[in-house]
This record gives structure tokens, C-alpha cells and sequence, in this order.
């Protein structure tokens, strides 16, 4: 398809990530929108994290667990849905599910005077929001463009993820007077500026790019709920993303409860603001990396290397954090394994999913995404619990296990990176 669009900016995306004049449109809308997508989800996290440490590593496992068998639920319940409404409606609705849900949290806190549970029911869904909408929007994003396109505008894509991540923190940081459940109401009214820009690229997804004929109609799929479980147990390259992430998630977990450990002993002001400074630091190299980095890196070296490259990274810095087990070393550590992820890694893993159908996509992605994800964390945790409470493992013990993960998550990721070459062959 040719296009009249040229000029510095252009001159300039096809230099940073090989974006095609006619793809400008598309790219830059699809930036903006995961950029207001992760900044409603920033707003919330650092008062999300902050309220870990007051609780054990049993309680958060608890927790995790709980959100596990609840992200079934609504797994089950979005497979429900995408068997009714049509494709084109889909996202916008999930979006506009969870403003509401923001806006009853809000107004049920006022009825309660002992916040404990509100704080850990709070915990719960803000986690399940950390997933479900960002895998919807992937999902969406590989209905939009090709593998080609994949390749080349996921890395810029996800750059607006970093910057969007980047505004949400700061405001809890500038406006530590408003409260977590004021937050509540900003992360509702920055949600809901998604929903035009979703069916503006619904509409350029064939006036600009071209991509009618990439998939099917964007039509409701039928079935039932349990599609979405059915189609994921039955695919081995499924199976093997779902491992993936699995082990992705063991790798986040342990970190994730050192550095809560570590913070024991701060106030929660203190810890709050180094979870903020992680967040900044984190989309920070994410921009650098996505801009500069993924898309050369896939389109040379393959989907394989690049799922490979971080597990290996990781593996080394966890046998760093064994010999020199400081703070400051695992918050950089942290801030590297995240900034790979959103830049490289995720983005790889979601190149993956243009090498499946429509259906799958919609409703197979979400149980890997979510489902899995939250059975990741469950396991993990009470696994680094067991670790820790029952057999007394140290930071050295636990980062040497977190090791031998690593080198597992790698040798998962080449296989992936196999599986599609030999489908392109």
C-alpha cells in the first residue's frame, strides 16, 4: 500500500524502527494508547507494592493465590463475553468494565471503617488490572498487524507502555495527599480517554495499513466460556509460551519478595517512593531499548536469541546478587530484568502471537497471559515461602535457585524461536 505521509518524523521512525511511511498513522496511535492504558495502571501500583511489606511472605502468597483462582473467574467470564459481543466492541468494553469497577471501589471504601480488607481486596484487583486490559490491548495489537509489522513496530509500540508508566507514578509521587482510593478515581478518568482511540485504529487498521485481509471480521466468535482453556491445553506452541511465562513469572516472584523483605524495616513513605524510583528508572531503559533496540534485534538474530537474551542476562546478574546479596544490588538487578522485559522480551513474546489465528489470539492469549501468569505467582510464592520460612534459605540460597530458573527460561525461549522459523520454512 503507498501513502503520501513523509517528512522529518517519518525520515525519523524509519531510521529508530524500520516504520514504513504508511504505518506512521497506525504506530503512533497504537504508542498513545497502551501510553494512557499503563499510565491509569501506574497511578496505583506503587501504593499497590508499598502495602506488601506489611504483610508476611505467607499473607502475600495467600493473596496471590486468591488472585489466582479470581483471574480464573474472569478469564472465564471475558471468554463468555467474547462468544457475545463482537470483536470491534470488545476492548473498548473491557476498558470501560474496569473504570466502573474503579469508581465502585471508590465509593465502597467510604463505607468502611477498617480498611484491612479494602486494602488487601484492593491488592487483589489492581493485580488482576496489571494483566487482563494489557493482554487485551496485545491481543489487539496482533489483530492489527502482520508478523512482518510485528517485528519492526512492537518495540516502538511498547516504548509508549514505558512513558505511560512513567507519567502514572509521578503523580502519586507529586500528589501523596490525594490517597489510594482518590487514586481510584484518576485511574478511572485516564482509562476512559482510551476508548475513542481504540475504534480510531479499528478504522485505520484497513484505510492505513492495509491489514483487511490479515484477519477475519471483527465479528463475536461464538463458543463458551472454556474455549480459551481448551485451545491452550491442546497446542504445544501455546503450551510452550505458557511455560515461558511461567518461568518468567518464578524469576519476578523471587525478586519481587526479596526486595519486600529487604524494605521490612522502612516506612511505608520510603518504600512507596523506591518502588516509584524503580518504575522511573525501569521505563526509562525500556524507551531506550525499545527504540533502539528490539525491532534490530529481532529482524537479525530471530525471535529465539531475542526471547533467549534476557533469561541468560538475568541468570548472571541472580549469581551477582548470591556473591554481593545487598539492596542496591537487587533494586538494580530488578530495574534490568523489567526494562529487558518490557522492551525486549514482551514484545517478543507478543510477536509470537501473530504466528496464530484470530481465535486464538482473543481467547486462548488471555488464559496464558492471566491464568497462567496468577498460577505463577501462587506457585512461586508459596515455593520462595517454603524457601525461605520453611527450610531458612538465604537471599545467596534462594538467588542461586532463581538461577537455575533463568537457565531453564532461556532454553524455552530458543525452542519458541525454533517452532516459528520452522512454520516461515
Amino acid at each position: 500500500m503507498t501513502n503520501n505521509n513523509s517528512g522529518p518524523m517519518a525520515n525519523m521512525l524509519k531510521t529508530i524502527s524500520k516504520v514504513e511511511p504508511h504505518e506512521i498513522k497506525a504506530t503512533v496511535t497504537s504508542f498513545l494508547l497502551v501510553l494512557i492504558l499503563m499510565a491509569a495502571y501506574y497511578i496505583l501500583r506503587p501504593v499497590r507494592d508499598a502495602m506488601a511489606s506489611d504483610w508476611s511472605d505467607a499473607e502475600v502468597a495467600t493473596l496471590w493465590t486468591i488472585n489466582f483462582f479470581f483471574s480464573f473467574v474472569v478469564v472465564a467470564a471475558y471468554g463468555t463475553a467474547i462468544s457475545k459481543i463482537s470483536l470491534k466492541n470488545l476492548v473498548p468494553g473491557v476498558y470501560g468494565f474496569f473504570a466502573a469497577t474503579f469508581v465502585l471501589f471508590y465509593f465502597a471504601s467510604s463505607f468502611v471503617s477498617d480498611t484491612a480488607l479494602i486494602d488487601k481486596a484492593f491488592y487483589i484487583w489492581v493485580s488482576v488490572f496489571s494483566l487482563f486490559p494489557v493482554s487485551v490491548f496485545w491481543s489487539f495489537m496482533a489483530d492489527i498487524y502482520t508478523k512482518d509489522q510485528s517485528k519492526r513496530l512492537f518495540g516502538i509500540i511498547t516504548t509508549g507502555a514505558s512513558i505511560g508508566a512513567m507519567i502514572g507514578p509521578s503523580i502519586p509521587l507529586l500528589f501523596s495527599d490525594l490517597g489510594t482510593y482518590n487514586l481510584m478515581l484518576v485511574a478511572c478518568v485516564v482509562l476512559m480517554a482510551t476508548l475513542p482511540i481504540i475504534y480510531f485504529l479499528q478504522s485505520i487498521k484497513t484505510s492505513e495499513l492495509g491489514n483487511a485481509d490479515h484477519t477475519a471480521e471483527m465479528r463475536s466468535m461464538g463458543g463458551n466460556s472454556l474455549d480459551g482453556f481448551s485451545l491452550f491445553l491442546k497446542n504445544p506452541f501455546l503450551l510452550g509460551i505458557g511455560l515461558f511465562l511461567f518461568l518468567y513469572t518464578g524469576i519476578g516472584s523471587f525478586i519481587y519478595l526479596e526486595l519486600k523483605n529487604l524494605m521490612a524495616d522502612m516506612s511505608r513513605a520510603e518504600r512507596t517512593e523506591i518502588w516509584a524510583f524503580m518504575d522511573l528508572a525501569t521505563n526509562t531503559l525500556t524507551i531506550v531499548a525499545g527504540l533502539f533496540i528490539t525491532s534490530r534485534l529481532a529482524t537479525k538474530v530471530g525471535l529465539g536469541w531475542t526471547l533467549a537474551l534476557l533469561p541468560i542476562v538475568v541468570m548472571g546478574g541472580l549469581l551477582t546478587v548470591a556473591m554481593v546479596p545487598l539492596l542496591s544490588v537487587v533494586v538494580g538487578l530488578q530495574i534490568f530484568r523489567r526494562g529487558g522485559n518490557y522492551a525486549i522480551t514482551r514484545p517478543a513474546r507478543e510477536m509470537l502471537f501473530t504466528h496464530v489465528d484470530q481465535e486464538t489470539r482473543f481467547k486462548a492469549k488471555p488464559v496464558i497471559d492471566v491464568v497462567v501468569y496468577r498460577g505463577g505467582d501462587t506457585f512461586w510464592g508459596w515455593a520462595f515461602a517454603g524457601l525461605t520460612q520453611g527450610i531458612g534459605l538465604g537471599m545467596v540460597g534462594v538467588a542461586i535457585v532463581g538461577a537455575g530458573i533463568a537457565a531453564l527460561w532461556s532454553a524455552i525461549g530458543l525452542y519458541l524461536g525454533k517452532k516459528t522459523e520452522q512454520e516461515n520454512n
